[in-house]
């Protein structure tokens, strides 16, 4: 999880945090902008997750999911891709994903971006890396972005050696093909090589990724996106 700038001085009342502390995100949010740098939590399901600091096999296998994201972004206009982002999601939800990859306001996407820059509301894909808190990221986190409405969601479990994906419409359990790529739904063409991630080997990764960029399904969803535009006020 990234941190957040917030004043050294704090105002009178109270100015903690603590994993269990149940509140609403409107109350989280105020008394989280006011802990010292370097303080880090979510809130999941109404209930507050302070954050432990994240360890090398966290931060060295963030990185390979990452690059496809942007990767993708890239080659698809009208895309954001984020890293350790607070999500404005719900009335008990402010998570901080690992990932997340969504169609922005003005291209026809769902979430918004407030004027004091976050994320309001559900992105289509959110990603997380699973280790220490993976009984959270496969329950509460996925139970939260599933009530919220994230289109799909995918876990990389470290533990078992495995990338996860789950289509939280229809509350199922989706599976790579028989080569073992992950060909995501709500992003066409972002197609996700699972062994060489699990691996971590960036060649397969980038030409399954390239072929997934070069399908008709990814053109046609390009073109979705031109059409949908929001034309500026005054245009």
């Amino acid at each position: 999880m990234a941190t957040v700038s917030r004043p050294a001085l704090l105002p009178a009342g109270r100015v903690e945090l603590h994993t269990g502390d149940r509140m609403t995100r409107e109350e989280f949010h105020r008394i989280y902008q006011q802990m010292p740098e370097g303080f880090s939590a979510e809130l999941i399901g109404g209930i507050v997750y302070v954050s432990s600091p994240l360890k090398r096999r966290h931060g060295t296998n963030h990185l390979p999911l990452g690059t496809l994201f942007f990767t993708y972004q890239g080659h698809t206009p009208g895309v954001e891709c984020g890293d350790n982002t607070t999500i404005l999601l719900g009335e008990e939800g402010e998570p901080q994903p690992d990932l997340y990859l969504r169609v922005l306001p003005e291209y026809g996407g769902q979430s918004r971006t407030t004027p004091d820059d976050f994320v309001l509301g559900a992105p289509e894909l959110l990603a997380e890396i699973a280790h220490s808190g993976r009984p959270i990221d496969l329950h509460g986190k996925k139970d939260d972005y599933t009530q919220y409405r994230v289109w799909e969601y995918l876990v990389l479990c470290l533990r078992e050696h495995k990338l996860r994906w789950f289509d939280l419409r229809s509350t199922r359990e989706l599976f790579p093909d028989a080569l073992g790529i992950f060909k995501i739904h709500s992003f066409p063409g972002l197609w996700i090589n699972g062994p060489a991630l699990v691996r971590k080997d960036y060649q397969p990764l980038m030409d399954t990724l390239q072929q997934g960029l070069a399908s008709p399904q990814h053109r046609e969803f390009v073109q979705q996106l031109r059409k949908a535009k929001k034309r500026p006020r005054g245009a």
